[in-house]
C-alpha cells in the first residue's frame, strides 16, 4: 500500500460540479489501494473575493487579521470535499492546517513552514480515514493563524507529503503539466516529462505559475517526488525530482515571462562602503522581495541603485526607499511600471557561452531593447517593455528550437 498526496488549486474545486469530480478522483486513488492525503485550495476565486470584501473595511486591514479572514477560503472547501467524498462511501476528515499540525513562523501573510507534526494525521490514516487538509495555512507559535502566501497550498502538499514520506505528491492544476513556456503565448510550447528541482525553482520564480517557488524548494531539500498534472485528464504530467545530466534533454529548458514587476532606482547614492548594506537591510526588514540589482556609477564617486520588485509591492518598498534616502544622502527615487522579465532556464546554460548570444541575437532581431540583465549558473534573465513580452517569449523559444509537440 503506497501513500499518496494530492493537491487541487482553486480551478479544480471552484463549482461543486468540479467537487465532485476532484471526490470520485481521490476515492478511484484510495481503492487502489493507497492512503490519501487531500490538500485543497479556496473555490475558484474566493480568496480575490475576500481580500477585495477587507479593502471595502479598511485600506489597512492588520495582517493578523488578514490572516484570519483569508484561511476561512480553504476551510469551505476542505470541508465541501469531505462531504463528497463520504458521499461516495469512504471514511473521510477535514483538517484544518492547525489540526493537521503545521507550525510556522510569525509571519502574517508570507509565513513559513517550520515543522509539521504528523502525529494527527498518523492516527487518522491508521483509523483507515482519507484526509482533506486546508492548504495556505498553519499556526505560529502563539496560537495565531497564519498563511503561506500566494499559491501556498502547493507547499503545504510538499510539506506534508515530506513528513509523511509519503511516495508522491500530486499537483492538480488547470494545466497538465510544465511546458517549454506558457502554451497560451506559443501554441507550440512542448511539455516536459521531467524536470530538475533546480530548473523547476528558477522557472518558479521567473513567472511560470505552475508551482510556488516555495514548493519545489521544500521538494527538493526533503527529496519529494512532485508530479504536476491536470485534475481534467488522467494523462501523465511533468515529474520533479533530481535529475542526472544522463537525463537532460536540452541546454535550455524553458522560457519564463513575469509581467507582474516594476522597475525601481534609488538615484546619485555615494559610493562608500556600508550603503548597500543599510539600503537593502532596510527592504529586508520590509519584507520586500527583490530581485535583477544592478549598480552603476555614473560619474563622482555616486551610484544609481536598481532592482525589480513584484508590483504588489511597489508602494511598500517606494516607502522604505523615501524613509533611507536622506539617511543614505541619495538625490531620488523613480519607478518604471510597465516592464516585464522575460528568462531562460537550463542547466546547460553556465557551461556554453553561446547561450547569452543567441539570446540576446533573438531580442535584437526583434528590435527588443534590454534594460537590464541577470545571470546565474542555470538562467539569464532580461528586463524588456512590458508591451513587447510576448514577442520576446516567441522569439527566444524558436531561437532555441524548444517546440515540437508533447513528449
Amino acid at each position: 500500500m503506497g501513500l499518496i498526496v494530492q493537491k487541487f488549486g482553486g480551478t479544480s474545486v471552484g463549482t461543486p460540479e468540479r467537487i465532485r469530480a476532484v471526490a470520485r478522483r481521490i476515492v478511484e486513488t484510495r481503492r487502489r489501494g493507497n492512503g490519501v492525503v487531500v490538500v485543497v485550495s479556496a473555490m475558484g476565486k474566493t480568496t480575490d473575493q475576500l481580500i477585495a470584501l477587507s479593502r471595502e473595511v479598511t485600506d489597512s486591514p492588520p495582517e493578523r487579521e488578514y490572516d484570519m479572514l483569508l484561511a476561512t477560503g480553504e476551510q469551505v472547501s476542505s470541508a465541501l470535499t469531505a462531504m463528497a467524498v463520504h458521499a461516495l462511501g469512504e471514511p473521510v476528515v477535514s483538517l484544518t492546517g492547525a489540526q493537521v499540525g503545521i507550525l510556522t513562523d510569525g509571519v502574517h501573510t508570507k509565513a513559513k513552514i517550520m515543522n509539521v507534526n504528523r502525529e494527527r494525521m498518523d492516527k487518522e490514516l491508521e483509523d483507515g480515514n482519507i484526509l482533506i487538509v486546508c492548504g495556505f495555512q498553519g499556526i505560529n507559535d502563539t496560537g495565531d493563524i497564519t498563511t503561506l502566501g500566494r499559491g501556498g497550498s502547493d507547499t503545504t502538499a510538499v510539506a506534508l507529503a515530506a513528513a509523511l514520506q509519503a511516495d508522491v505528491c500530486e499537483i492538480y492544476t488547470d494545466v497538465d503539466g510544465v511546458y517549454t513556456t506558457d502554451p497560451r503565448i506559443v501554441p507550440e510550447a512542448r511539455k516536459l516529462p521531467l524536470i530538475s528541482y533546480d530548473e523547476m525553482l528558477e522557472l518558479a520564480q521567473l513567472g511560470a505559475k505552475v508551482l510556488q517557488p516555495r514548493s519545489v524548494e521544500y521538494g527538493k531539500l526533503h527529496d519529494v517526488v512532485i508530479h504536476v498534472r491536470s485534475s481534467f485528464n488522467d494523462e501523465p504530467g511533468t515529474i520533479v525530482k533530481e535529475v542526472s545530466d544522463m537525463e537532460r534533454d536540452f541546454v535550455v529548458t524553458g522560457v519564463a515571462s513575469d509581467k507582474k514587476v516594476s522597475k525601481l532606482a534609488i538615484l546619485d547614492v555615494p559610493d562608500r562602503p556600508g550603503i548597500a548594506h543599510r539600503l537593502f537591510s532596510a527592504l529586508a526588514e520590509a519584507h520586500v522581495g527583490l530581485d535583477m540589482i544592478v549598480q552603476s556609477v555614473p560619474a563622482e564617486e555616486r551610484n544609481h541603485v536598481m532592482f525589480t520588485v513584484a508590483e504588489d509591492e511597489v508602494g511598500k518598498a517606494i516607502t522604505v526607499l523615501e524613509r533611507v534616502k536622506k539617511e543614505l544622502g541619495a538625490g531620488g527615487i523613480t519607478c518604471e511600471a510597465k516592464v516585464a522579465k522575460v528568462s531562460i532556464v537550463g542547466a546547460g546554460i553556465a557551461h556554453n557561452a553561446s547561450i547569452a548570444a543567441r539570446m540576446f541575437g533573438a531580442l535584437a532581431e526583434k528590435g527588443i531593447n534590454i534594460k537590464i540583465i541577470s545571470t546565474s549558473e542555470i538562467k539569464i534573465s532580461c528586463l524588456i517593455d512590458r508591451d513587447q513580452a510576448d514577442q520576446a517569449i516567441k522569439a527566444i523559444h524558436d531561437a532555441f528550437e524548444l517546440g515540437g509537440g508533447n513528449s
